[in-house]
């Protein structure tokens, strides 16, 4: 018998009107607080991702740092950083991309492990997806191929899966 994935909606809290009136943010502090909660993640993306080709796991600034390395361990593959700018030392490769409310900015070193690799991003949240698109293309720059996303969180509501183009595995889906 398979059993049924958790429901992680218990480790992710509400504030409504945060960070300004009208939105309301799916806070992870809970889930990242909780050992049982964050092993739990790590079995789920692991059996959700278990046919997809991952050679290195790139963690998306910065919440996503929080999960690449766990998941990368628990797979046995490499893990990176994708980072806002001055962030990162050496030779950088660098995408600007829009957002809801103004622009922002990627990088990634030019000698990260991606030429010729399978490369999974991974974030807390998929919102519109500008930021995964423009990790998406920091990646391509270097030679590799994005063949997957995960997500703790997704709000399906702002469409950033379709943006992506690449499958999305999200631990909870939100409108």
């Amino acid at each position: 018998m398979i059993a049924s994935p958790p429901d992680f909606d218990i480790y992710i809290a509400a504030y409504p009107d945060f960070p300004k009136p009208g939105i309301l943010f799916r806070d992870i502090s809970p889930l990242l607080a909780s050992p049982d909660a964050m092993s739990l993640a790590m079995d789920a993306f692991a059996a959700s991702l278990a046919d997809t080709p991952i050679d290195v796991i790139a963690g998306i600034e910065s919440r996503g740092f929080l999960f690449s390395t766990l998941l990368a361990a628990r797979l046995g593959v490499g893990s990176m950083m994708i980072r806002k700018p001055g962030k990162l030392p050496g030779d950088l490769v660098q995408v600007s991309y829009d957002l809801e409310y103004g622009q922002s900015e990627l990088t990634m070193q030019k000698e990260a492990p991606v030429a010729g690799k399978s490369v999974l991003l991974i974030d807390d949240l998929l919102a519109t997806g500008g930021t995964v698109v423009a990790a998406r293309q920091l990646v391509e720059s270097g030679g590799g191929t994005v063949s997957a996303v995960a997500v703790v969180i997704e709000l399906t509501a702002l469409g950033g899966r379709a943006a992506v183009g690449v499958p999305v595995v999200a631990l909870k889906s939100y409108d």
